[in-house]
């Protein structure tokens, strides 16, 4: 800036006593060029920090209004450029000093740092911030684990500016402590990390609240952690054995029921006509049309 404009000296010497903690240097520093052992040399620094640009957000009836106003002198202007990260936004070939950028929607939905860029020689940026109190998100509101097990429960905050503090409580009033018991928290930025370690049916078991601050405020998530039971995954297997079991009986008292009675049918209905039988019926057929 402005303010680092002024005379800067380096210095350099071969004089053995120049580190000394109890002697003084031989050779005294005196502002000429050149010296047999010490060097003097000075530098004086320009500064040339360019238009001051004055920007703004503004929210308007569901819409927000991102400002860039340059301050003259500046060079000539061959259009703007408004930039999200590494992604362009909106582009013109307009010379003005002044431009504009509107979004549709809340500052929550949109918070971060956005560029309006001056096309000149050299290029000229501006940086427009929209702030906010952390967005906390859970990554799953409810979370499910195995008794025994470790269980993991993560929040995270899309918003800007990153969160300076993350703290976990239980049930919303125990403060969890990051090492104690179970517990072990890992928070980086915008993503924190609760493990629990062997999970336990009865003592885990509850709601985790993920508590965020940062410059702007406060904001919070809420985890839902339900740990089944050791036996928990046997339970279908039983089931299917137990209705496997039930359907072997039912065939097998079924067929040592109807078993007798098919053995009849089978003797009765498959068996050839006897031969007297049949010599009965034709001299009976015999005498009918004798009599007739």
């Amino acid at each position: 800036t402005s303010e680092d404009s002024g005379m800067y000296e380096c210095r350099a010497s071969n004089d053995p006593d120049r580190n000394h903690l109890s002697k003084s240097p031989k050779v005294k520093w005196i502002r000429t060029w050149p010296l047999e052992y010490d060097v003097l040399t000075s530098v004086e620094l320009f500064t040339n920090a360019g238009p001051d640009i004055k920007t703004q957000v503004t929210g308007v009836s569901g819409k927000l209004i991102l400002t860039c106003n340059m301050s003259a002198p500046y060079p000539a202007i061959e259009g703007h450029e408004w930039m999200h990260g590494d992604k362009v936004l909106q582009t013109d070939t307009e010379s003005s000093a002044f431009t504009a950028y509107t979004i549709e929607g809340k500052m929550e939905e949109h918070s971060g740092v956005y560029e309006c860029v001056y096309k000149a020689n050299p290029v000229i940026k501006g940086q427009v911030n929209i702030s906010v109190p952390p967005q906390v998100m859970a990554y799953k509101k409810s979370e499910h684990g195995n008794e025994g097990d470790t269980g993991v429960l993560t929040c995270k905050n899309p918003s800007f500016p990153p969160v300076s503090t993350w703290i976990w409580y239980k049930n919303g009033q125990e403060h969890i402590v990051n090492g104690s018991g179970r517990y072990i928290i890992k928070s980086s930025g915008n993503k924190t990390e609760l493990r629990i370690l062997k999970l336990d049916i009865e003592e885990d078991t509850g709601d985790y609240h993920c508590n965020a601050s940062n410059s702007y405020g406060f904001g919070g998530a809420t985890v839902n952690l339900r740990i089944r039971s050791r036996l928990a995954a046997l339970w279908p297997f039983l089931g299917i054995v137990a209705e496997v079991l039930v359907l072997v009986t039912i065939i097998f008292i079924y067929e040592k029921r109807r078993k007798p009675d098919e053995v009849l049918d089978d003797d009765d209905g498959g068996s050839a006509p006897l031969k007297s039988n049949a010599t009965n019926h034709k001299d009976k057929n015999v005498r009918q049309r004798n009599a007739n």
